[in-house]
């Protein structure tokens, strides 16, 4: 006994012997967007937490910083310092572009301008934050980055819903962590509009709290730019009686009248408002995508029509020290060149002969486009098509400015698919550096309203690849995320769900609708037995199932991976050390799904019963279950409900909803489990 318990002893302190302190460990550090040159050559003798004083070496004001850095304290001692910065316009390197150097003892920030000392100190917080999470020293390195990209805004699309204000705020904070400098927001009724206040909703901010938040922006370097949307997409206006007068058709609420001197009135008065709401902002998007106008019987055509919209438009803006944007694609349309934008497949020859034929209909109006505004070329689905590159390229050899727009959403409803819009992200970016574009926008709409928590990877993606191009794969992006937003322990690809979860949300959509799509059934005023599937039958057990097979037996799939899905998530909230409620958002929509799936295998179960008594069983388990989705609704609801106003004003006047929005078509929470609740309702009549 005393030879092993001597043993045991050696052994132990053989291994504290062999055993690395913390600072002497190497950690694996992933930054997001990855450096344009980052070399780690050593361990410092800097923990995280030995970051206390700074020297500002040229008397610079300390920029605006997270949680690990918000304590630290001024020293006029350089040399007692831990971080040194300084702001030298003169250094070699592009705007927001910074060098940071981390010897034995010390952080060195040094900035081209006051963006750069911001990015500076945010890629030194990632630093950080992954050696406190593994509890070692901060590398030696030396880092030099810059953008290459020099606008890289997000959409902020509010028009559905909005988050809790506390959100916002918590949100300029991570995209300047990510350094994404500019925001799009698509006001719609959420502004409280001083000059037409009847267009604001109950839920609306003021001017004054809109301009607060842009103040914070600002501080963080974002610049934050309205969107008011004009000629068409004015349902949120011209669905009041009081503006009735000012339909291009009186019957439709979605464009304005072009000819009425009132809709110019009306629209600019909204802009003076939105401007007063982002003091900071540069640009001004007006929109115009989308829309016929009918002429009302002047002659003109609804392409001129529309260039007449917009020279005005475009003029307020001058005017009003604003860059205006426009989406592109009406002109392109009316003159038959738009389709080869979304034709990968079309060769170059094929793409230059549409234009051939067809870009006289532009030039014949080329004097009625303003100089002034910048024409966004959007494409979310074919970024890499040559008719999208030569749409830009005619743009910009007859002189005007062009910006592409990207997205990280469009119609998919609970979550964003096609592994975040990654490839598609990646490919406008590329080609926008390469056509040496100012900038990129990722647009983000709210028209099915997932939770803006799962647009946060693709937005990271955009932030990776437009900052510094193809510096990372796609896996290694993905991995990235996983390390920068939860925790290093998790950055494996074994702990990945979210692309493993699309195949699932993409099936729940309209997998209880019987050849129907979800966004269009309220809509539609059929009964519900005709859009829905059918109920097994009580009297013909069996036939039901056989009936269904293919349908069933991916269900029982579906189930199986949201199964898996969810062991994943309950680990990864085990081991986040930071943003679980990502994680609860994504566990909500996995439960929902999985609760579609489990309630047609339940179906299934009780259809292919072998006797009374096992049916009996059977159907007492599909009780249960109907029974248990009251508490499944209510569990993703109280989560959502923790950022995100579920609900609309009772007054609420929901418009004509042309597109079919899901979240268009009811004030409450309703629209979200719509089908579910028609089956469950169609369960109880046939079944119990």
């Amino acid at each position: 006994m005393k030879r092993i318990k001597t043993l045991l002893l050696f052994l132990i302190l053989l291994t504290f012997v062999n055993c690395e302190s913390p600072s002497s460990k190497m950690g694996d550090f992933k930054l997001l967007p990855h450096p344009q040159e980052f070399s780690i050559t050593g361990v410092s003798d800097l923990k995280y937490s030995d970051l206390k004083y700074y020297y500002a070496s040229n008397n610079e004001v300390l920029p605006k910083n997270g949680p690990l850095l918000e304590d630290i304290l001024e020293t006029k001692d350089s040399k007692g310092a831990q971080i040194s910065f300084s702001i030298e316009s003169d250094l070699d390197i592009r705007p927001e572009g910074y060098q940071l150097e981390i010897s034995a003892d010390q952080a060195v920030i040094t900035a081209k301008d006051r963006a750069g000392l911001i990015y500076g100190f945010s890629t030194l917080e990632q630093l950080m934050e992954d050696a406190k999470d593994q509890n070692v020293a901060l590398p030696i390195c030396n880092i030099k980055d810059y953008p290459l990209l020099a606008y890289r805004a997000i959409q902020l699309d509010i028009k559905h819903h909005r988050e809790k204000v506390s959100y916002y705020y918590n949100l300029m904070d991570k995209l300047k962590k990510y350094k994404i400098n500019g925001i799009i927001i698509e006001f719609e009724d959420k502004i409280k509009y001083e000059r037409q206040p009847l267009i604001g909703t109950e839920e609306a901010l003021s001017i004054a709290e809109w301009k607060k938040l842009s103040e914070y922006a600002h501080a963080r370097n974002i610049q934050i730019s309205p969107l008011v949307q004009g000629l068409g997409h004015a349902s949120y206006i011209l669905k009041h009686k009081k503006y009735k007068d000012l339909r291009d058709d009186p019957e439709n609420d979605w464009a304005f009248n072009p000819l009425d001197p009132r809709t110019y009135e009306l629209q600019f008065d909204l802009y003076h408002d939105a401007i007063n709401a982002t003091p900071y902002g540069k640009y001004l998007h007006v929109g115009g995508d989308e829309v016929h106008t009918t002429g009302r019987g002047s002659g003109k055509t609804s392409l001129e029509l529309q260039l007449k919209w917009l020279n005005k438009v475009c003029k307020f803006a001058a005017d009003n020290d604003r860059i205006p944007i426009f989406w592109d694609d009406m002109p392109l349309k009316h003159a038959g060149v738009y389709h080869p934008m979304f034709k990968p497949e079309m060769t170059k020859e094929a793409v230059d002969k549409v234009w051939e034929e067809n870009q006289y209909k532009l030039e014949e109006f080329l004097h009625l486009f303003p100089k002034n505004c910048i024409y966004m070329r959007w494409n979310y689905s074919a970024s890499q098509s040559i008719g999208n590159s030569k749409t830009m390229e005619w743009f910009s050899e007859k002189g005007f400015q062009v910006m592409g727009a990207t997205a990280g959403q469009t119609r998919w409803v609970l979550m964003p698919q096609k592994e975040s819009n990654m490839e598609n992200i990646k490919t406008f970016t590329l080609s926008s550096i390469d056509h040496n574009l100012s900038g990129l926008l990722l647009t983000l709409w709210d028209d099915d309203s997932p939770h803006f928590e799962l647009y946060m990877r693709g937005i990271i993606a955009f932030s990776a690849y437009s900052w510094s191009g193809e510096n990372s794969t796609k896996e290694a992006i993905k991995s990235a995320y996983r390390q920068r937003e939860f925790s290093y322990e998790v950055a494996n690809k074994e702990h990945a769900f979210i692309d493993q979860l699309e195949a699932p949300v993409a099936f729940w959509k309209n997998m209880l609708l019987d050849g129907f799509d979800r966004n269009k059934i309220i809509k539609s005023n059929q009964p519900s037995e005709d859009l829905l599937i059918e109920l097994p039958n009580k009297e013909n057990k069996g036939k039901w199932s056989k009936k269904y097979k293919d349908l069933l037996n991916e269900a029982q799939l579906k189930l199986l991976t949201c199964d898996s899905i969810d062991l994943k998530i309950k680990y990864m909230k085990s081991q986040a050390k930071r943003n679980n409620f990502t994680l609860e958002v994504y566990e909500q929509v996995n439960n929902i799904v999985r609760y579609s799936n489990a309630l047609l295998i339940s179906l299934k179960n009780y259809d292919e019963s072998k006797n009374k008594k096992q049916a009996s069983l059977n159907l007492d388990k599909l009780k249960q279950l109907v029974e248990e989705f009251d508490s499944t609704r209510n569990e993703l609801e109280k989560t959502y409900a923790k950022t995100r106003i579920l609900t609309k004003s009772k007054d609420y006047i929901l418009d004509q909803d042309h597109h079919n929005h899901l979240a268009n078509q009811s004030r409450s929470f309703d629209w979200q489990f719509h089908v579910e609740m028609l089956m469950l309702e169609k369960i109880e009549e046939e079944l119990f």
